[in-house]
């Protein structure tokens, strides 16, 4: 599109002081935003009239003018937010934006450089933040790695890339060696394991019966005498095993499975060991939590998502691999169209992933709140979580009507309601969770522990406070009053 000089811009260019102005409106609306979120309810249900709006996917055939874009989120998303920005939100392990990583998220998008291809400096900044990452995890000098959209994504990454490792440690890395050694490939995890990891394993081709949940013990870890006998079944069977994942901070009760027992069985039957903390990657850093962490050094990858633990903006995740060399091996393309400059340049980080266009924001976004924090902010930021969890558990023991069944190390405390009235009390622990999150003052979720159907809290917000907790309790109290002493034909409470 040409435009004559001194005639109005077309969209999507736009006047320097037009782009200024909006710009400032947005960042004062945004400040704003934050600043009254607290006072408001966690979460608003969507009427449908806005839903059907927002799914018709309407395009008029004129453009609009730019201010409209604020209108709209002013008056269609922000009043029907996920909750996870209010201090009172105790539902998953997402946490609000950081101040710093706001602010970065705005000037990365202005510099728009893509972090997979071409020499630039955001991807030298990504290379530098994974290096930080991987010191405050605990690994070894020269570990790299890639920044992800999430712990999925890492999770994903990391199996194909043991995989490959281990199929060309075999000599079955293509032709019909592959076809043979890949239909016998078996993966170890946790019971409670994170479902990204069984949804990656289908992704790299790993059939449902080629998969073992191991055994957890009482404590909610992986039980290693029960991945070893897993291990050694399969071998006598003709399987491969290939790969143990292990997960630090498990998404229902915040456990920490056992390193170094699942890395020297790893070490002995030539497993790979990929270790999945993505909410508890940065333990080994905090006294607290550092003694469930020995042996951490001695994982072949890791997976953190530093938009869980430090606020970060979503989406930003992370794999990390002490020997770097293997991510290249599983995912280095070569193209006519796509050449690195210098001889002696290092590897572009689209060689360590399969994406070849990456935003710069999570490394600006990533580098901005490690900037803010320090090593000492992420510690704090850690323990903040670890004592609100420790008063909220204190809580649920004091009050006669709720009891504690599960939580930790990880700020996470799994609760039931004491002898619960009724013929079914996992569907009374649904509705008391429903009926909390329709109220709007606080939110939290449900989950499965030793069968049972529990109501669950985690504390990942830096904003939330002790009273935010006995907000909470009341609220739970509350909603059970109200559930127990419906009568029994009454429909359970719709879920926004």
């Amino acid at each position: 599109m040409f435009v004559e000089s001194g005639l109005s811009p077309e969209p999507p260019a736009v006047h320097a002081k037009v782009l200024r102005d909006e710009l400032v409106t947005a960042a004062e609306w945004a400040a704003r935003y934050l600043s009254e979120l607290p006072q408001g309810p966690v979460s608003r249900p969507l009427p449908p009239q806005a839903r059907s709006r927002l799914r018709a996917g309407q395009l008029s055939q004129r453009g609009g003018e730019l201010g409209a874009v604020l209108d709209f989120v002013r008056e269609e998303i922000a009043p029907y937010p996920t909750g996870n920005g209010h201090p009172a939100f105790f539902a998953w392990v997402n946490s609000p934006p950081a101040p710093a990583g706001i602010v970065a998220d705005l000037l990365a998008c202005a510099v728009n450089a893509t972090c997979g291809m071409g020499e630039n400096a955001l991807m030298d900044l990504e290379r530098g933040t994974v290096r930080m990452l991987a010191d405050l995890a605990g690994l070894p000098d020269g570990t790299g790695g890639v920044l992800t959209s999430g712990g999925s994504m890492a999770n994903l990454l990391a199996l194909a890339t043991a995989r490959t490792w281990f199929l060309t440690r075999r000599g079955s890395a293509d032709g019909p060696a592959y076809d043979r050694d890949h239909a016998r490939l078996t993966l170890y995890y946790s019971a409670q394991a994170h479902m990204s990891v069984a949804k990656a394993a289908a992704c790299v081709g790993l059939p449902d019966h080629r998969l073992r949940p191991i055994a957890t013990g009482p404590h909610d870890r992986l039980d290693p005498a029960v991945l070893r006998a897993a291990v050694a079944a399969d071998l006598a069977a003709g399987l491969l095993p290939f790969c143990t994942v292990t997960t630090l901070g498990t998404t229902a009760t915040g456990a920490v499975d056992p390193l170094e027992p699942v890395t020297g069985l790893c070490r002995s039957m030539g497993m790979w060991h990929h270790a999945d903390g993505a909410w508890g990657g940065l333990g080994a850093g905090v006294p607290a939590l550092a003694p469930q962490y020995a042996g951490i050094g001695g994982v072949d990858s890791l997976t953190v998502d530093p938009h869980k633990t430090l606020s970060v903006p979503v989406g930003c995740g992370a794999l990390l691999v002490p020997d770097p060399e293997h991510l290249h091996t599983a995912f280095a393309h070569q193209a006519s169209y796509l050449t690195a400059g210098e001889p002696d340049a290092l590897p572009w980080l689209s060689h360590a992933t399969i994406e070849l266009t990456r935003p710069g924001t999570r490394a600006l976004g990533l580098w901005a709140t490690l900037h803010h924090l320090g090593r000492d902010g992420v510690t704090r930021l850690i323990e903040h979580y670890l004592a609100l969890s420790d008063e909220l558990r204190k809580r649920i023991i004091a009050e006669p009507r709720l009891h504690l069944l599960a939580g930790g190390p990880w700020p996470v405390a799994c609760f039931r309601i004491t002898d619960p009235d009724g013929a079914d009390p996992d569907a009374l622990h649904t509705r008391v969770a429903r009926h909390v999150q329709d109220n709007g003052r606080a939110y939290l979720a449900t989950v499965a522990v030793h069968g049972r159907t529990v109501l669950r809290a985690a504390l990942c917000n830096y904003r939330t406070t002790t009273d935010d907790l006995d907000l909470l309790i009341r609220e739970v109290l509350h909603a059970t009053d109200a559930e127990q002493s419906a009568p029994e034909t009454d429909a359970p409470s719709q879920h926004k």
